[in-house]
């Protein structure tokens, strides 16, 4: 039965972030959230360093991951949705966190298989109360995969 909570929230979960960048794109024309906003779109699909996004720009852990995006303002809060439906503590400290999602998203394009993400993304985001298990670190692969990290 767990097997089944899982695929629903992961969908679920994908959904949302799909909608939520979807909405950004029919919009395109005013809204803060927009992804082509001058102070804070340059990160997805370059080289440059994370501080383009202003949520990410404090991560602990990886601010010069060269190929990995930096999610904008729209992916961020798909992205802190999705982690706060697996564990309301996961998004407590969102720099921290996205910090940590970027960390996931190098590992998915370094090519590392579905099993070694799911674990390394549990050990990743436990930590104080919070203690996370192999299927709650899948949907937290499938969350980053679905906002920013494709």
């Amino acid at each position: 039965m767990s097997v089944i909570r899982l695929r629903l929230l992961t969908v679920g979960l994908t959904a949302a972030a799909l909608l939520t960048l979807t909405a950004c794109d029919d919009d395109g024309s005013g809204s803060a959230s927009a992804t082509s906003s001058a102070p804070v779109a340059p990160a997805p699909a370059t080289t440059s360093a994370a501080p383009a996004s202003s949520a990410a720009s404090p991560a602990s852990s990886a601010p010069a991951v060269g190929s990995v995006p930096s999610p904008n303002v729209a992916q961020t809060a798909g992205l802190i949705a999705a982690l706060k439906a697996v564990d309301p503590a996961l998004a407590a400290d969102q720099a921290k966190a996205i910090g940590k999602a970027l960390n996931v998203c190098q590992e998915i394009k370094a090519g590392k298989d579905d099993t070694t993400l799911a674990n390394n993304a549990a050990q990743r985001f436990s930590g104080g109360s919070v203690t996370l298990t192999p299927e709650q670190g899948a949907v937290i692969v499938a969350a980053v995969k679905a906002s920013f990290c494709p």
